[in-house]
């Protein structure tokens, strides 16, 4: 959900739901109450009037009284004599916010309330009065206004002796009733707690939708000023906070692939420092011998002499060779290789090779044997120079593990296998073991550790040659057997013109 929606909702949360949980309040706690006005007051179908109109309700209440006082007026006025009866009924009236007040002639011989009412008094009719200037009269009663505030209900009398008087039920309309307090106070409290709950609610909602997964945000970021980017961010919250967690991975996730990268770099470049210092010794150091023994004198004969110089041209020659690698390397890992792409012969090409590479290996003591497969007019796009480099390359790690107490043999094979050319160079070494073949052209992999210190070597030499394949839209990969050999491939797609139809 959107922050822009969630702000939109909570407007109307705001507003919409304290109003309808109050309504909702109001109409439960209504009802109720008018249910206890019906059942302690005797009020017929009580509405919501009765709770709003006091001067009704009180005027309901004391309908029952007002006909018992009208009975005994008519059949026993002697009883409006009796005290202890005009008490009794002052009793009953007390519950209702009312009061009883007797007069005779124009004397008041009884009156409920504790303060004696001699304003209220002056503005009660008389005998037989009906309309008054102080009070409104109707069959329910009189209202007497200005700060009285009474509803006035009058029933007359005659005595034995024909002594008029009048018998007052008077009730203060300022009262509230118990119901109506306990529905206010009911009211208040709900609607105070609907406000709480309400801002709860939405503290909650919002919260969970926004600050916790800020806070979260915050210590991922404490998190990776420390350096530590072991962690993941779950995305959480709206929209855009989901979307900034989203981000936020990312961004972390990518910067531990650089880290990782970049300790994986400095570690290459260790392990490079140390083999190409390891192999840069070697050949130094039998060229300061050798050229020691010429200068000592040491190589005295023709023989010697031509022999001392061979060497130390052959250790230049792997200086030399150590060298070009290195700046190779660094080209690749730039990605700035200087390709120069042409229509080759496949037959021209592999032919040359093959005639420098048996010069090269009968040098070393190593027989070879070559066998091309390919049609005279077949042709690939590719750099003769670099491709030469994979095959010099295969071949030298090949002669670096093999075993020197056996003839050494290494066959190149050409052959062709429908849309791409297909070289195979194949030593009797003492080959790679399984586990250890689908790693070795990676940078600076070695099958065991011994290797880095009796065979030397960058261990880049394998890496170059996949890099190059994969320039061309070639591959290279391995096949090997333990103690029997290994043969190497890559394959180079065919030059094929396609025909301009006119």
């Amino acid at each position: 959900m959107k922050l822009k929606t969630r702000i939109i909702i909570s407007f109307f949360i705001i507003i919409l739901e304290p109003l309808i949980c109050t309504a909702a309040a109001f109409w439960g706690f209504s009802q109720y109450q008018l249910k206890m006005l019906e059942k302690q007051y005797g009020i017929e179908n009580a509405t919501y009037e009765s709770l709003s109109n006091t001067a009704e309700v009180i005027n309901n209440m004391t309908n029952d009284i007002e006909m018992e006082l009208r009975n005994i007026a008519q059949n026993t006025p002697g009883k409006f004599e009796s005290l202890e009866y005009l008490a009794q009924v002052n009793e009953e009236l007390k519950e209702m916010h009312s009061y009883l007040l007797v007069r005779k002639e124009d004397q008041v011989t009884y009156y409920g309330c504790e303060a004696y009412p001699s304003e209220l008094v002056k503005r009660l009719p008389g005998y037989s009065d009906k309309n008054t200037d102080s009070g409104i009269s109707n069959n329910d009663g009189f209202y007497l206004g200005g700060h009285l505030q009474s509803l006035v209900k009058q029933i007359n009398f005659k005595t034995e002796d024909k002594t008029e008087g009048s018998v007052f039920i008077i009730s203060n309309i300022f009262k509230t009733l118990p119901q109506i307090e306990e529905l206010i106070r009911s009211m208040m409290v709900t609607a105070v707690l609907i406000l709480i709950v309400t801002g709860l609610v939405l503290t909650w909602w919002i919260y969970r939708g926004v600050i916790a997964p800020l806070d979260k945000l915050r210590t991922a970021t404490q998190k990776i000023k420390e350096g530590n980017l072991d962690f993941s961010i779950v995305p959480e919250g709206v929209s855009e906070i989901s979307d900034l967690c989203r981000d936020f991975e990312e961004m972390r996730y990518r910067l531990k692939e650089t880290s990782e990268e970049k300790i994986q770099f400095d570690k290459e470049n260790k392990e490079l420092i140390s083999n190409i210092s390891h192999d840069l010794k070697t050949p130094i150091t039998a060229i300061k011998g050798y050229v020691e023994g010429i200068m000592d004198g040491v190589a005295n004969t023709p023989e010697k002499m031509d022999k001392y110089i061979h060497t130390i041209y052959n250790k230049a020659n792997d200086m030399d060779r150590l060298i070009n690698e290195l700046t190779f390397y660094s080209k690749m890992d730039t990605n700035r290789i200087p390709y120069t792409f042409n229509k080759i012969s496949v037959t021209e090409f592999f032919d040359d090779c093959a005639e420098e590479l048996g010069m090269e290996l009968e040098s070393k003591g190593v027989h070879f044997t070559y066998s091309n497969y390919v049609e005279p007019d077949v042709v690939v796009i590719a750099d003769a120079e670099q491709i030469k480099r994979v095959i010099n390359n295969i071949t030298s790690n090949s002669i670096k593990y093999m075993d020197s107490t056996r003839e050494r043999r290494i066959n190149l094979r050409v052959k062709d296998v429908g849309d791409f050319i297909q070289a195979e160079i194949e030593d009797n070494g003492k080959g790679i073991a399984a586990k250890d073949l689908p790693n070795i052209f990676d940078r600076f992999y070695r099958t065991d550790a011994s290797r880095n210190s009796s065979k030397g070597g960058s261990g880049i030499g394998l890496s170059i040659v996949k890099k190059i394949m994969e320039d061309h839209g070639g591959k290279v990969w391995a096949t090997s057997k333990e103690n029997i050999g290994t043969v190497m491939y890559f394959v180079l797609r065919k030059y094929q013109e396609v025909p301009i139809n006119e």
